[in-house]
């Protein structure tokens, strides 16, 4: 069986997963593609490509001799360069989120299922070692029936959405701090195996930034969602606000106990908290738990990716599926489900914090 040639389009923020899917046996990197010829000069000799087997137009890149694209783009493009490339007969991994709009989530699902080409969304954070346990835990009971779940994400790149020497707009600009939702949405629906069928939510204003007056500026938006298992689900989001370190935070609980990881990671990990009624007394109180990133068993080409050994993981997930000719874990659907419900929350947010259906697609 010979490699999987792949090629990758976005070189700054694609830079981990050149390095993760580099190492997997199955893979050979085959191409790269970015605005800036400097960018591919630079990363070119680290895979002996010729000058040939590097891009500055997507057009011709999607359409060269490739098994896989990989895309790390503004998001503003995930959609359309997606459907180009599985048209094309390419499998994708795209970094997250699909799309922001709904009528491009759902034309990404209908290039995945028209084209049968492996789609998956590159969601890391449901990588983390620790979710990953916590999948294990929850799978044998340990938590009895879940019925709600909280997340966060408080990451403050106010200089990621515009240049702060210069004030020129940088592409993350127009984004509400909700559209970027799948970090705290993805890992705790694949927990819990559900989907959300009904959002509201309340955005702050721009204290932070009063000059400002685009969506990428508020101060903090909250997401309010009921799933199809009747379930409450809860995020918070801000991509402003002054938390040093950032915070990402995820809690569940269920009719035998509660699991939380720690909001500051140091060193790779969190401590976090778990109950389980079973086994411990309300005296005694919950156990303290390590949240590690790092999957200590893993092998050491499995931190050449980012996000502890994350992006390994998912790697090998997505090569499996193209493997074994069967949908990734977070194929377009499941990717579809992690990403349209923050912009249906952010519509219901404009709209004064009304209850919006999420469209469904299974």
């Amino acid at each position: 069986m010979g490699k999987l040639q792949v090629g990758f389009v976005g070189l700054r923020r694609g830079g981990g997963l050149v390095r993760a899917l580099s190492t997997h046996p199955r893979v050979e990197v085959a191409a790269l593609c970015d605005l800036k010829e400097g960018t591919l000069a630079d990363m070119a000799p680290d895979y002996n490509l010729s000058d040939n087997r590097l891009f500055t137009a997507f057009d011709d890149f999607v359409n060269a001799p490739l098994d896989i694209v990989v895309i790390a783009t503004p998001i503003e493009f995930h959609a359309s360069q997606s459907i180009a490339a599985l048209e094309s007969g390419k499998h994708v991994l795209c970094e997250q989120t699909v799309a922001y709009t709904l009528d491009e989530c759902a034309a990404v699902i209908d290039a995945q299922e028209r084209t049968g080409n492996v789609y998956m969304m590159a969601e890391n954070y449901c990588y983390f070692h620790y979710i990953r346990q916590w999948r294990k835990l929850i799978s044998q009971g340990s938590l009895g029936t879940l019925f709600y779940a909280e997340s966060e994400y408080v990451h403050e790149i106010a200089d990621l959405l515009r240049d702060p020497e210069t004030g020129t707009p940088k592409w993350r600009l127009p984004r509400a701090p909700i559209w970027y939702c799948a970090h705290t949405l993805g890992p705790v629906l694949m927990l819990m195996d559900d989907r959300i069928v009904k959002a509201t939510g309340a955005s702050a204003g721009r204290n932070m930034h009063p000059e400002e007056e685009g969506l990428g500026h508020l101060d903090m938006e909250v997401g309010l969602f009921q799933t199809a298992r009747g379930n409450v689900v809860k995020i918070l989001r801000s991509q402003v606000a002054h938390r040093h370190p950032h915070s990402v935070y995820y809690s569940l609980y269920g009719t035998k106990g509660f699991i939380e990881s720690g909001r500051h990671i140091e060193e790779g990990a969190s401590k976090g908290r778990y109950f389980n009624v079973e086994t411990m007394s309300k005296q005694s109180g919950a156990e303290e738990i390590d949240c590690p990133l790092v999957d200590a068993n893993a092998p050491p080409e499995a931190l050449h990716g980012g996000h502890g050994t994350s992006e390994y993981f998912m790697v090998q997930d997505f090569i499996a599926a193209i493997d074994n000719n069967t949908k990734a874990p977070i194929d377009a659907i499941r990717a579809v489900e992690f990403s349209a419900p923050g912009i249906v929350a952010h519509e219901a947010a404009m709209q004064g914090g009304v209850w919006l259906d999420v469209p469904q697609f299974r």
